[in-house]
């Protein structure tokens, strides 16, 4: 079987106070993407690497990948105006028959265990959603503005990789966009494809914010003593 990895790398940075888009700030001492690709180039089933990049940053990445001597290969896919557009860009150019993950490139400390499980679910049970439990008490609000408590042991925190056999993501992604689809999950659950869900890692948290950065220098130093 065929894998694909689909990093998708569109941030602008803008909650980081930052010119420079989060997926290019240094993470012990290189790009928080590469770290992101490293670790899917190492994991078990070695798959094709795609990132998706918006086509203004191509020539930019190219240049980090050439100061910093990144030579993993990976294909290079103009992204486009929101998330759901920028993966169909991805996964339109795969043919074959084939397991997709879809992973955002500013979650860089994935652990190849977790990238090997997610493959393996999909292919064994069509798809793949890594998630953790909340660890907060958590309230849903209505439009009225009365909030409700959750059972927060039925609910989790979804992360990425998402991962999907290839003939059931793409047939999801045929679908006009909707605001809703804020994840490949939301996108094929909208399909009315039934979502599997993988216990992930605390660690695999998105980098958003400047303190995140920090955590995941942290986890870092603290996993190479």
């Amino acid at each position: 079987m065929k894998f694909f990895a689909v990093i998708v790398a569109g941030g602008s940075g803008t909650r980081m106070n930052a010119q420079l888009p989060k997926q290019f700030m240094l993470l012990a001492g290189k790009p928080v993407i590469m770290h992101t690709i490293t670790a899917f180039s190492a994991s078990a089933e070695k798959p094709e690497i795609m990132v998706v990049l918006n086509k203004q940053q191509f020539s930019f990445w190219e240049q980090l990948c050439a100061e910093h001597q990144f030579t993993v290969p990976h294909t290079l896919i103009a992204g486009g105006n929101t998330r759901f557009q920028s993966v169909k860009n991805a996964i339109d150019t795969i043919n074959e028959t084939s397991v997709i993950a879809i992973h955002d490139a500013v979650r860089p400390l994935i652990s190849t265990a977790i990238i090997s499980k997610a493959y393996q679910q999909a292919l064994t049970e069509g798809n793949s959603v890594v998630a953790v439990p909340s660890k907060d008490s958590v309230r849903w609000q209505k439009a009225n503005g009365v909030s409700q408590n959750l059972n927060r042991n039925e609910v989790f925190l979804v992360q990425t990789p998402q991962t999907f056999q290839s003939e059931m993501i793409k047939k999801a992604y045929q679908q006009e966009y909707k605001e809703e689809f804020t994840d490949d999950a939301s996108v094929a659950e909208s399909f009315g494809i039934r979502i599997n869900l993988l216990p992930g890692d605390p660690d695999n948290f998105k980098i958003t914010f400047p303190a995140d950065l920090l955590m995941a220098e942290l986890i870092l130093n603290e996993k190479s003593r």
